[in-house]
């Protein structure tokens, strides 16, 4: 039996001031920033007779629009979308309408008149399908979240084309950027045609067999250089990689296809013993946003694209509905507090398209591929992937903190909640990532035997629960169940202690031999020059020195956080020369400095100075 979605409202703690911030901040920037940058003018373009040209490089621009519309979608649903969301979305849906050609087809790059390149002429870069997927979900996220059809219709039309053309017998060939497949999955959940579900098998399937024209990269670059099912590990473009994975995951959901499940979790596997870094980020390459070697994961060129957190977590929660496994959730909380999180500023009008987990003292590149502009975040992009996608995976937050099968609620991300299924209603309070403990109260039962299932983070060293002040035990494979006639008023709790952790890292992760990194809780942590006397760079901390940090809420520049304070040793001044003759002493200690450590997600908010996540340990 599949996890079934529960009714989740977040009601307080870091995750509801994220989605404040969503609706408050950043979907407003994000609409102002699509009008601004000519997404929306490139559909109304298609309905002058005497156009101005498209605007910008790419031809997946509309992917921007549908992605703010999914986020739109949930803010609208909940009652939280702030003045003039409403307005943007019915501008645009009503423009997608119009501009919507007779067989379906859908795309303001391609139906530009004056664009001497044609529909379906280049898959491996003209993102129609991408598109599509991206416009799915969108409409499946109307449909259900606003009772709005409208935008569904204008998908079903554009899905059933591409069925006429790729389907079976038809066209074999796939997208050059995997995505489209989870999404008509969804579209298949959502209307019951069994043509969606069957044609995202065949671009799964498709994958890897050469009908990919490879001009710029090779196939690995595509995940196109072998099967799916027989991938040793995650390779090439990491969003592609993880938007593959996803919609394989949904696949298998679906139809129960036992080596999908196999390579998957082989592939999980493999990339998270040799290619996610500490924060959870995934790619490791700038040239080509790609995943790099096992153990390729340099720090100052981390590239983490924002984009590629997302996908992760899509993956990692689609793994968790067909196994159950707590190992995919704890994956998925170490990206949504680092990996994910990083890529907004505090304000949430500014953002990341690279995540890296060191800034050197005179770095000067920019974020993202253009010239100039912001040294840290920045407010847009010319590829502008990253902010819509962070739009509506804030909104959708609730979707991913419990699941109900087999008559259990799993309950997978702490934050103040409700949550309701028709068995049982529940308020859940804690302060979570700051804090571990976690109160779970009943306000309605069935009066029936039920079971709740807490999740054990795989790095707690030992919780404690109890019911109604009485203990209970019975922690197993990531989750302590509780299963009884519950009656409003119970009081679940669970204690997750969090001492402050040093981690070290493989021998064979070059990158990263003979440092430390720091984390408490789910947070990965980093220290900014602006909280060091001296040089990051000659900062040394020692795992006791790490362990016996204070921890402390900030009340200054970071507001609410939970800051690490501890004393570390300024490391004597290294030589000129890059490649000295080695001593054969130890060098004497040098002197003790106090130093703070900030969540890394908060990183940049402040100066544009020097960081580091890993820190020299001798």
């Amino acid at each position: 039996m599949t996890f079934e979605q529960v009714n989740v409202q977040i009601t307080d703690g870091l995750l509801r001031q994220w989605q404040v911030r969503n609706s408050t901040a950043t979907v407003p920037h994000t609409i102002e920033r699509l009008r601004s940058a000519g997404n929306v003018d490139n559909l109304k373009r298609l309905l002058m007779t005497d156009a101005p040209p498209y605007r910008g490089r790419y031809p997946f621009l509309d992917t921007d629009l549908y992605k703010t519309l999914e986020g739109v979608a949930y803010e609208i649903g909940a009652g939280t979308a702030q003045d003039g969301a409403r307005e943007f979305f019915d501008e645009v849906v009503e423009l997608l309408e119009r501009v919507q050609a007779e067989d379906g087809y859908l795309n303001s790059y391609f139906q530009d008149p004056a664009n001497p390149r044609q529909p379906w002429e280049d898959l491996s870069w003209g993102h129609e399908l991408y598109n599509l997927g991206h416009l799915i979900q969108a409409a499946v996220a109307a449909r259900r979240r606003m009772g709005d059809g409208r935008l569904l219709a204008v998908a079903v039309r554009f899905a059933d084309l591409v069925v006429e053309r790729f389907g079976p017998g038809k066209e074999e060939s796939t997208c050059g950027h995997p995505e489209v497949e989870m999404a008509l999955v969804e579209l298949f959940r959502e209307t019951g045609d069994r043509a969606y579900l069957v044609q995202a098998g065949l671009f799964v399937d498709r994958r890897g067999r050469g009908t990919l024209k490879h001009t710029i990269f090779p196939p690995e670059y595509f995940q196109d250089h072998l099967p799916f099912r027989e991938l040793p590990s995650v390779t090439g473009h990491a969003v592609r990689m993880a938007y593959l994975a996803a919609g394989a995951a949904d696949i298998y959901l679906e139809t129960g296809d036992r080596s999908l499940l196999t390579a998957l979790d082989r592939l999980w596997d493999d990339m998270v013993a040799t290619k996610l870094y500490v924060t959870g980020g995934l790619g490791s390459r700038h040239s080509d946003e790609a995943i790099g070697d096992r153990y390729e994961l340099p720090s100052e060129r981390a590239y983490a694209e924002t984009c590629a957190a997302i996908a992760t977590m899509q993956w990692a929660w689609r793994m968790f509905q067909a196994t159950g496994g707590a190992k995919y959730l704890d994956v998925f909380e170490r990206v949504l507090f680092n990996a994910y999180a990083v890529g907004l500023s505090a304000d949430g009008r500014a953002f990341f398209y690279d995540n890296p987990l060191q800034r050197r003292p005179d770095h000067e590149q920019r974020s993202g591929a253009e010239t100039g502009g912001e040294l840290l975040r920045r407010p847009w992009f010319g590829c502008a992937c990253c902010p819509p996608n962070i739009v509506r995976w804030m909104a959708q937050l609730g979707d991913h903190v419990a699941a109900e099968r087999d008559g259990a609620l799993h309950i997978a991300t702490y934050t103040g909640a409700r949550i309701e299924t028709p068995s049982i209603a529940l308020a859940m309070e804690t302060d979570y990532p700051w804090d571990g403990d976690v109160r779970v109260v009943v306000e309605r039962a069935s009066g029936e035997p039920y079971a709740i299932r807490l999740r054990v983070p795989a790095w707690a060293r030992s919780v404690t629960a109890s019911v109604n002040g009485l203990p209970v035990e019975g922690a197993e494979d990531g989750w302590l169940t509780v299963e009884r006639v519950w009656a409003a008023g119970d009081e679940l709790r669970l204690g997750i202690p969090m001492p402050v952790r040093a981690h070290g890292s493989h021998p064979y992760l070059d990158a990263t031999r003979g440092a430390v990194s720091v984390a408490r809780g789910p947070l990965v942590y980093c220290v900014e020059q602006q909280d060091c006397p001296v040089p990051v760079d000659d900062l040394v901390v020692s795992p006791e020195r790490i362990a016996g940090a204070a921890v402390e809420r900030s009340r200054d520049e970071l507001p609410g956080a939970v800051v690490l304070r501890m004393t570390a040793e300024a490391a004597v001044p290294p030589s000129a020369e890059l490649y000295p003759e080695l001593p054969s002493e130890r060098p004497a200690p040098g002197r003790t400095v106090p130093v703070a450590f900030v969540p890394h997600f908060l990183w940049g908010n402040r100066r544009p100075e020097a960081m580091r996540v890993w820190v020299r340990n001798a």
